[in-house]
């Protein structure tokens, strides 16, 4: 009876060795974010993130709204603007949007183009 139940624990305790693997021979995802991982730095990390979210959804939305101007003024007037104040005077905008910090508005008048870029 003795030797049963050491016979037990002993294979119960060599099938649960056999499961670990080694840890350094898995590959690491290459989608994981650019973030250190440390628990300082994870606020600094955080707001990151958040502020080019913003930038970026800034940027979208910008470019957006003034394609959308510029669509109209094409379908009403028959041609595009000379430049985005026109936007402006014609009453298709109220005012021309900001670009987000680093940024700027390009607008092509020959296709009908509005691009937000870096400066």
């Amino acid at each position: 009876m003795k030797t049963s139940f050491i016979a037990v624990i002993i294979s119960a305790l060599a099938l649960a060795g056999c499961d670990q693997k080694d840890q350094s021979s898995t590959p690491k995802s290459t989608n994981a974010p650019a973030a250190s991982g440390n628990p300082v730095t994870a606020p600094v990390d955080y707001l990151g993130a958040v502020a080019k979210a913003k930038k970026s959804s800034e940027k979208t939305i910008d470019t957006a709204s003034l394609n959308k101007a510029v669509q109209l003024f094409q379908v009403s007037e028959g041609r595009y603007p000379k430049d985005l104040n026109e936007l402006v005077t014609e009453k298709y905008l109220t005012k021309l949007p900001e670009a987000p910090y680093g940024m700027k508005i390009v607008y092509d008048s020959t296709k009908g183009e509005v691009k937000v870029v870096p400066q």
